[in-house]
């Protein structure tokens, strides 16, 4: 299976199993921002073309090169997961574009706040992708400084760095810099009171912020019908600042909104709310079952939408990439795969006691009572080794 592929067997659905929510009408389905059609043709929008009109083939390829070698890594991922190297893993699969094409658009001096599926986005900010791994086998926190890379850890409570980042941007507003701040959400963490919060704060206040929804359609179980009676983006008119929807699986196209929105907010106009609109391929993670929910058609439907393959062709059309680069790019996601998956089997055990520290200031006379408790229980393991 060649790295561009969609890279997920397609799960075969239980008897009687079916989408049971409603669809919306017709006049409800709004247009969105495309530049590049699932049949990788380049199409002219007037409003958008300009921010993307002075990108090289030589960027071009490097988009594809940053979406394919995020795919080899989540694939690893995944396939570590499976192995029992990780506890638990959150796959970006059909995501890659948005990740991509948004993380790019963003400045060294900006500021990143995602949950923790922006695996992509952090390839764009630089972060090692083996340090993304460390959280998800529970031998640290986070595994980077996240002022090494202007990119925050990854928050798993839902909905809550949208908070952050609008606390953050108002600090940037009121420090007078130029710089702004992407807060990364999905279409289930749009439903929670943290987001709704972030919306009234960031307008009242005019943050410097750009709130980037990934509607994969899908929070966990639930379809973006279930959540709400109007498309995500027009949520921001509520709050007085202006919303976009672009196709999530265009990257060119997710590359130029988010420019836009960044420049907005850059000049002082305020918040933006962008909605990717896009689709999860994989499972919510790996400890969830799609097939329970998810029709096959409509999994199948969206594989014809695949990123990847999307910009390939658009590369080939316009002879922007040949079979040498393909051919290198193909060896060099392999080799991606072998230092993922040996960089995590090389991770040392955390020190136990290390829970223990940084609790209080100044310690606390509890903590030093469960931390001997917690010393005794360990001792006992060694107790009984040498009794045998």
């Amino acid at each position: 299976m060649t790295v561009e592929s969609t890279a997920a067997r397609k799960p075969r659905r239980s008897a009687g199993t079916k989408r049971t929510a409603a669809k919306k009408p017709p006049g409800d389905r709004p247009e969105l921002v495309q530049l590049l059609t699932p049949e990788g043709k380049r199409v002219k929008n007037g409003e958008y073309d300009a921010y993307v009109a002075d990108i090289t083939p030589e960027e071009l390829r490097g988009l594809y090169r940053d979406m394919v070698l995020t795919r080899r890594f989540d694939a690893e991922a995944t396939s570590l997961q499976r192995q029992g190297e990780l506890g638990l893993w959150a796959s970006l699969l059909g995501q890659e574009a948005a990740q991509i094409g948004s993380g790019r658009a963003t400045r060294e001096d900006d500021y990143v706040f995602p949950t923790y599926r922006e695996h992509g986005v952090a390839w764009c900010r630089g972060v090692d992708p083996t340090n993304l791994l460390g959280m998800f086998r529970g031998v640290n926190n986070g595994g980077w400084d996240p002022n090494s890379n202007n990119f925050h850890l990854y928050t798993i409570v839902i909905g809550s760095q949208t908070l952050h980042a609008t606390g953050y941007a108002m600090g940037v507003a009121k420090d007078g810099a130029d710089s702004a701040v992407i807060a990364y959400f999905g279409d289930g963490a749009s439903s929670q009171g943290d987001v709704a919060e972030s919306f009234t704060f960031s307008a009242v206040y005019n943050a410097p912020v750009v709130f980037f929804c990934q509607n994969n359609q899908w929070a966990i179980s639930e379809p973006t019908e279930r959540q709400t009676r109007v498309p995500l983006y027009q949520r921001a008119r509520g709050y007085g600042f202006p919303g976009v929807r672009v196709d999530g699986n265009d990257v060119l196209a997710c590359l130029a909104v988010t420019k836009w929105a960044l420049e907005r907010a850059r000049r002082g106009e305020g918040p933006t709310l962008v909605e990717a609109y896009t689709y999860r391929m994989g499972a919510h993670t790996t400890s969830d079952d799609p097939t329970k929910y998810r029709a096959d058609e409509e999994r199948e439907a969206w594989e014809a939408k695949d990123p990847i393959q999307r910009l390939r062709t658009y590369l080939e059309a316009s002879n922007h990439a040949d079979e040498g680069f393909f051919a290198e790019l193909e060896a060099e996601s392999e080799a991606l795969g072998r230092r993922v998956r040996e960089a995590v089997r090389a991770m040392p055990d955390p020190d136990h006691f290390a829970i223990f520290e940084n609790v209080y200031a100044d310690g606390h006379a509890l903590v030093d009572e469960e931390r001997a408790q917690f010393a005794a229980y360990q001792a006992s393991f060694a107790d009984e080794g040498e009794g045998k």
